[in-house]
Parts: C-alpha cells; structure tokens; sequence
C-alpha cells in the first residue's frame, strides 16, 4: 500500500485568494483538465465546455471565487504567476465576449449562465468539493473528467487516490506524530532538521532553501501590503479593511521605507503585553485582508488560514529572535511536518471537518514552529502542537454570504495568539507529563469531523451565516 508522501512545498502553496479549497484547488483542477485534453489530442477539436459544481463548491462557490478561478484555469492561467490586478477585467471579458481561449490556444464559445452550473443540492460521494470537466468535440463525442478539491490546494482525480505521483524513498518516512518523534530522538534532529533531510529525496538542500526564502518573500510582501491598504473587501458585504488603520495607529509617527525599515520601527516600539497582541492581530488582519480580496498568498496550510503562520512568524521576527534566514527556514519546514501529520491523518479541509480543518491545523503548525526556533525540546513542539489543535476542536466553518470575511478573517487573529499561548505553554512544561498526546488530538479531530452536521461544513447553511441577516448583490 502506497503511502501519501507530502513535501513542505505541498502544504505550502503559492496561489491566489480568498481560498485553496474553492479557489486555488478548482484553479489547478482546470488547469490538469485542459492538460489531459492536450494529452490526449482533443484540444483543437473542443467546441464546448461545462462546468458542473457540486456539494460544498456549488453552496459557496461564488463567495470563494470558485468560477472565477476555474475560468482562469481553463484559459491556462497560472495563480504563481497571473496578475491579480488582471483578474476583474478578464472574467469580463469571457463573460462579456461570450468566449473562452481554452489552455490559450483553442478559441471556443462559451456563456457563463448555461456552461457553467451550480448544483446546489447535488453531492458526490467522495468528498463535497467536487467539480465535473465536459468537453463536446466537433466529431459529436464528449470527454469528461471529475475532481476532488481536498483542502489546502491538493486535488485528486476521480479514479486516482492522490498517492499517484511519484514515489521516492524517504530517509525518514513520517505517517503519525509518533513515527516523527521516533526519528527525532533515535537521531538527535529538531523536526525541521527531519523535514529538510527529507526533501532531499526530491531536490537539492539548496533547492528547498530557496524555495522556502521565495514563500517567506511572498508571506512578507502580503502582510506588507495588507498592512499599508485601506478600503472595502469585495464581495457586498462591504466589509472594511482594518489592518492599515491599525499600522498606522500603532506605528505612530516613526518614519520607514519598506519592509526592513518597519520591522525595524514596530521594534522601538517595545515590548508591552498589549502593543505586541495588537501587531499579532494586526499581520493576521493583513493577510487574510489581501485573500479575501483576491490578492496572492501562502496557504498555510489554506488560504482561508493563511494569516496565523505569517502572523507568528512575523511575531518571532519583530519580537523574539530576529530576522535570520535559517530561523525561517526553521520555522516553516517545521510547520509544514505538522500540517502534513494532519493531511494524513485527518483533514485540512473546512468542507470536510469544519473550520478546526484549517485555523486549526494552521495554529497547531504555529505552535510547534515557534517553540522549535525559541530552543523547545522535539517532545515540546509537539506538545504545543497538540495544546493548539486541542482548543479549535469542533470550530465550525459557517461563513456569511459564502465569503471568506466574516468570522474567517478575525479567526486568523483568535489562531495566531492561540498559537502563541500554546507555544509559551509547551516550553514552560514537561511534556513527559502530559495526557492528551498530538496523535491523540488528530484521531479526536477526525471523529469530530465525522460527527460535525454537513451546515457547519463550509455550506453557510448554518450558524453565522444563517443568522446575521444580509443582502448581497446578485452575482
């Protein structure tokens, strides 16, 4: 049996807001789709596409962005690389010109009301985030593929088990928590240490190390930019952005030019309890300001929790230890094992287990990064792992109007300080003495998945968003 093998830059993903599940994943699914046309010699005889959403996809795709992404997939845009500042004006278009420039190279017609469908009220078995690719070919067949977004940006095929790529052979193969604390005391190693041997099976250490300064570059000019922009988020709810009103207050009249130079005055301003709980709020506010508005994050290990990572990171940075790139490395290879212990041994999907999926497993991450890069032992980090998760268990994820804003932007806030809280626990304990161990809290969480009602699954079909009356325009 083929195990799942999931490398840092798994968890971690480059992509574009406000969601990996209903964003980032129908995003790559679209792009594979028009990949398996191309495949199989089938692009240039297309001349129609539909597009069928299903369960959780269909309930919040429009709040999500979940069209606008697969049109941009199916036209071979990549969200690495697209232009956000791009995005408004080119769904105008398809919708405006009636047509769609499939993978680029195969102009067809396409209406955004009959091709592509919303089914409501239809759910496939393997998991709610399902979407069904049709292509009608001009010799009067059809081709069609199905995919499952899963959370986080990971997508599966229908007929695949999402273990299909390429397997390698791992120094240090990891399925629970215990496997990994085996390797880090049989060797000696911190769990970052453990992570970076284990990406050598696929890349080169210096590889990886640049990849991880490129994500922490993305992490850092997001949370920049959050901090620095005002207005409303999108989506009518009209929501208003708080992080760069919050800068400024707390900024007060010290003067910077970029990034190094604010790090370096939100430093002068001290070390006050409340000073540093309104920076926390403030990164966390920041990024998932920037996802909800359709800007390019890190998920982490989703899009709809990509503030806590940074938000904790940015806290190590401006208040802990300074800024080294071997600490961020750290921090985030070591983030990225826990994330992973949760993929395989429960969910990071909110359609699947609720909002405990993703602020959740995103806290959890937090936690055991910080206390590895403030010196916790290897039992510690997972100690603050598990105390993390063990305080989000049951967190439902019931966002008003479908939108990725409320609670889920001030949720990142609640995971960051939360993260924070539980690091400062694990390192002033004995985690020799503990009850509840981090394999004991994902097996818990899974059962609470299981047993969570579907409205509190990413549908807005109950709590918050069935009780906070709105109106939102028609899309």
């Amino acid at each position: 049996m083929q195990r799942e093998q999931i490398s840092v830059f798994d968890i971690f993903k480059i992509g574009i807001g406000p969601s990996s599940s209903h964003t980032l994943g129908p995003w790559r699914a679209a792009q594979q789709f028009t990949a398996s046309l191309l495949d199989k010699d089938l692009l240039n005889g297309v001349v129609q596409v539909k597009i069928l959403l299903y369960g959780s996809l269909a309930k919040t795709g429009k709040g999500h962005g979940t069209d606008v992404a697969i049109l941009l997939g199916l036209t071979g845009a990549d969200p690495v690389t697209f232009d956000v500042n791009a995005i408004d004006s080119t769904i105008a278009a398809i919708k405006n010109d009636q047509l769609l420039n499939l993978s680029g190279n195969k102009l067809i017609s396409f209406n955004y009301e009959d091709d592509l469908a919303f089914l409501f009220f239809e759910s496939l078995p393997f998991h709610p985030n399902a979407v069904t690719f049709q292509a009608f070919l001009e010799t009067g067949k059809a081709f069609s593929e199905t995919y499952y977004s899963t959370g986080g940006g990971f997508v599966v095929k229908e007929g695949e088990s999402g273990s299909e790529k390429e397997q390698v052979d791992l120094p240090f193969p990891i399925e629970k928590a215990s496997d990994l604390l085996h390797w880090c005391l049989s060797t000696g190693l911190k769990v970052s240490e453990v992570v970076l041997e284990n990406e050598l099976a696929w890349r080169t250490e210096a590889a990886t190390k640049t990849g991880l300064l490129q994500h922490f570059e993305v992490m850092k000019d997001c949370t920049y930019r959050g901090c620095h922009t005002a207005g409303f988020l999108p989506g009518g709810l009209n929501v208003g952005r708080r992080a760069a009103a919050l800068n400024k207050r707390l900024i007060g009249d010290k003067q910077y030019s970029d990034y190094t130079s604010w790090i370096a005055a939100i430093r002068a301003g001290g070390n006050g309890f409340n000073y540093i709980l309104d920076w926390v709020s403030c990164f966390a506010l920041a990024v998932n300001e920037e996802n909800a508005s359709f800007g390019r994050v890190v998920t982490a290990p989703t899009n709809g929790a990509a503030g806590v990572i940074p938000a904790v990171l940015q806290y190590f940075i401006a208040f802990c230890d300074g800024f080294t790139e071997d600490k961020v490395i750290q921090f985030i290879a070591c983030a990225s094992e826990i994330g992973s212990i949760f993929k395989k041994g429960a969910t990071i999907s909110a359609a699947m287990g609720g909002c405990q999926a993703e602020i959740g497993v995103s806290s959890a991450m937090a936690a055991a990064a910080l206390t590895e890069c403030m010196g916790g032992s290897q039992r510690q980090v997972l100690m603050a792992a598990e105390i993390a998760m063990e305080h989000h268990l049951g967190l439902t994820c019931d966002p008003i109007g479908g939108l990725v804003q409320i609670p889920c932007i001030e949720r990142n806030t609640m995971g960051a300080i939360k993260a924070i809280t539980a690091s400062q626990l694990a390192l002033q304990s004995n985690p020799d003495q503990a009850k509840v161990s981090l394999d004991a809290v994902v097996n818990t969480m899974w059962e609470t998945a299981l047993d969570m009602n579907a409205k509190y699954k990413e549908t807005s079909d109950g709590g918050l968003a069935t009780n906070i009356p709105i109106s939102l325009p028609e899309c």
